[in-house]
């Protein structure tokens, strides 16, 4: 089970569980729905769609059946310099990829370790997406679209890296 142990919750729930469903609900992929905690009408919408595409009861609640059913909604890990690991060599290749046609700084290299040419560059990835500038991948730029097929920071890096 992707989701153990998950609060049903619906229209006007807030916090954590919310973002855990925001995140199940953006890996289905359903890019265009927010991380922010905040059940509204738009969370409601995305629950609607994906429950009617995994032939479940269409209510607008996430209920047991519908977090069985979602992809882990689990965060990603926080990365910010001093991080290291497979999960910054795969943002480094992303940054790598994609940093002469889009955002212009690259990482300077695919080493595992988040240091000072890495913080540059995931800060020329947030003023490009549109994001808080402050270096460090979290929530807000894991969910960047880098207007490719269906596709966000997060799913380029690779969700094997969700945390349990």
């Amino acid at each position: 089970m992707p989701n153990p142990g998950q609060p049903t919750i619906s229209l006007g729930a807030t916090g954590s569980v919310v973002r855990r469903a925001q995140r199940a609900l953006r890996r289905t992929p359903n890019l265009g729905l927010v991380v922010d905690g905040i059940f509204g009408p738009l969370t409601e919408a995305a629950v609607e769609e994906f429950q009617q595409g995994a032939s479940l009861v269409v209510d607008g609640i996430v209920g047991p059946q519908t977090w069985n059913a979602l992809p882990d909604g689990g965060p990603m890990p926080l990365l910010q310099e001093g991080s290291t690991g497979r999960a910054v060599r795969s943002l480094q290749t992303v940054l790598t990829n994609g940093a002469s046609g889009q955002w212009g700084t690259g990482p300077q290299g695919i080493d595992g370790i988040f240091g000072p040419h890495t913080n540059a560059s995931v800060e020329a990835f947030q003023a490009w997406g549109a994001v808080p500038i402050d270096g460090v991948v979290g929530d807000q730029t894991w969910s960047v679209s880098l207007h490719a097929a269906s596709a966000t920071l997060e799913t380029a890096v690779g969700l094997e890296y969700v945390l349990h």
